[in-house]
């Protein structure tokens, strides 16, 4: 306790753990110390006491106490000050970062991850509880803002319903130790569900038409077109403008491509258009402008395909940088990016915000380059338009879907290895032992139920020898037929949904793990809404990475051909 100075007044209170904090009792006790406490100098902190020092030519006790009074009165205001200094960094550094990252989110612009007619289901986790993560990444070749029109396209384009023209799935398996990259070709024909614009609130009715229109409806009608076409549940989408890539690109500070000839690809007599990118023949390092060039030339690659490959060159080029610069751990680098990405980018609202986007960053960075497949949808003439417009290649394309859908790696070793750890399994069940529930899920298309499907596919099973199959009064949905079985039969439960897949001849990757719950569970889809048969796909054993322009991420030597025409410099 500090005792008064003056006789008779008592104590006064000392603040709590003040010389914890650097304070000066000298301030909060008028201008005196605790010298009189225990263990002090009870000379220097009588005032009366120090009164007859002054009086009486200064006492010997006061003379000695003043310089060391004064030493620790200028120690304690150093501490405070220090301790000042340190609280005013602590919230000055922590405002700013708060404000930093309030900068960051308001940059990003935001929109529904579905157009009203998502129809696929996401793929249950796994035993770890991972699941698989697909992202659509969209290029618009929207020219409504003055830095896009100078960076392509004329006057007469302002205003216009922007086009999807470029489109790829990013799908990073559930385990994250690989992932693949498919392209659309801007100009497939496919099924387009009905979508709603969510800025414009016009309505689109479903229809048949080229898959880089559906950005119409916004990103999220590309997304539901994506869905119903693959019957892959798709998790987020990503948008990004002319503008955008040449931002991007000098944010990670360029990356390297190839031409195996010189390019220069401008208009030509009946071929009007063209990129204006150029470069000899040999390795590059492009950024802002030229990136955009390189993304954007179709006619010295010969083609929309071609074009695809270099996107996908590219983008492994990128990867590779961003690993090189340590670009996921070094905060200086992240900072720039995150400033340059979230100016850039347009993104679905579930991942639209600044965390949520590092934290998808961070589950890219571990996959090896060399277990990153990148290719282009096979594809066939379109018999409607056999010079304009293509069609997926029927077999080759639903065995790619499946893949993904199943989240199967793209390797074929990969898959070879998979397989033989499946054929290790135990025997299936005989079919009369195992109870399965046939349910009704035809109308995941948009369609109405077909009607007395479950009984039908019920019956069939039970032809078969599954006489104990019976039907489910509640309806399901599925784009494609699949055969659940619970998690908790393990490798018996998967050799008893193949048996089940088998007796109807539903293809292998139709055989779905599931969560705990109910038992072995067959749900007819929008693909098999009629018939005593499955729907089967046109015969073709090929591998989906055979035949079609694919790129693997471990390769660093890949170069582009360069079509004749524009190799003249």
């Amino acid at each position: 306790m500090g005792r008064s100075s003056t006789p008779g007044e008592g104590t006064r209170p000392r603040v709590r753990h003040a010389g914890q904090h650097g304070w000066d009792d000298g301030l909060y006790q008028d201008g005196k110390s605790d010298a009189a406490a225990p263990g002090g100098d009870a000379e220097a902190g009588d005032a009366d006491s120090g009164r007859r020092g002054a009086g009486h030519g200064a006492g010997h006790g006061g003379r000695r106490g003043r310089p060391h009074r004064a030493g620790k009165r200028k120690k304690r205001r150093v501490l405070r000050w220090i301790a000042f200094s340190v609280a005013f960094l602590i919230l000055a550094t922590g405002s700013a970062g708060y404000l930093w990252y309030q900068h960051l989110n308001g940059n990003l612009r935001k929109g529904e991850r579905s157009a009203g007619n998502s129809a696929a289901k996401k793929t249950a986790p796994n035993a770890a509880g991972q699941t698989p993560l697909n992202l659509l990444l969209i290029g618009s070749d929207s020219r409504n803002s003055k830095e896009n029109l100078r960076l392509g396209g004329s006057k007469e384009s302002v205003g216009g319903t922007p086009l999807a023209d470029v489109q790829m799935l990013l799908h990073v398996s559930a385990d994250r130790k690989n992932a693949s990259v498919v392209s659309i070709p801007r100009d497939t024909r496919v099924d387009i569900p009905a979508c709603e614009n969510p800025e414009t609130h016009k309505k689109y009715p479903a229809s048949n038409g080229i898959i880089n229109e559906t950005l119409r409806g916004g990103p999220g009608c590309t997304l539901d077109t994506w869905e119903k076409l693959t019957g892959v549940y798709i998790d987020h989408w990503m948008m990004v403008d002319f503008a955008g890539v040449v931002d991007m690109a000098d944010a990670v500070g360029g990356a390297w491509v190839c031409v195996k000839q010189n390019v220069n690809d401008v208009s030509k007599p009946g071929v009007p258009g063209g990129s204006h990118l150029r470069l000899t023949a040999g390795r590059h390092k492009i950024k802002g402008e030229d990136a955009l060039k390189w993304l954007r030339t179709r006619h010295a690659f010969e083609s929309d395909i071609g074009r695809s490959k270099a996107q996908h060159m590219y983008l492994n080029s990128v990867m590779r940088e961003l690993k090189n610069q340590n670009a996921f751990t070094d905060t200086g680098r992240l900072m720039n990016l995150a400033e340059t990405g979230t100016k850039s980018l347009q993104v679905s609202e579930e991942i639209g915000t600044v965390k949520k986007l590092f934290d998808l960053g961070m589950q890219l960075k571990n996959v090896p380059l060399d277990k990153m497949n990148m290719l282009t949808m096979p594809r066939i003439e379109d018999p409607e338009d056999p010079d304009a417009h293509v069609l997926p290649k029927p077999g080759a394309a639903d065995k790619l879907w499946a893949l993904l859908r199943d989240d199967q790696s793209l390797d074929p070793k990969d898959r070879a290895k998979a397989a033989k750890k499946a054929a290790a399994g135990p025997k299936a069940g005989a079919p009369a032992s195992l109870g399965v529930t046939v349910v009704n899920g035809t109308s995941a298309d948009g369609q109405a139920p077909a009607q007395g499907r479950a009984g039908t596919v019920r019956d069939l099973l039970k032809a078969k020898g599954f006489t104990e199959a019976d039907t489910s009064a509640d309806p399901g949905s599925a784009l494609t037929t699949e055969v659940a079985y619970p998690r908790s039969a393990g490798a018996q439960g998967k050799s008893d949904a193949l048996s089940v897949a088998k007796a109807l001849s539903l293809p292998t990757s139709a055989v779905k793990e599931t969560p705990d719950g109910a038992g072995l569970t067959l749900t007819v889809g929008s693909d098999w809404r009629t018939g005593a048969t499955f729907p089967k796909a046109v015969a073709d054993d090929s591998d989906p990475l055979e035949g079609t322009e694919s790129v693997n991420g471990g390769k660093t030597d890949d170069c582009m051909d360069v079509y004749w025409p524009y190799r003249q410099m």
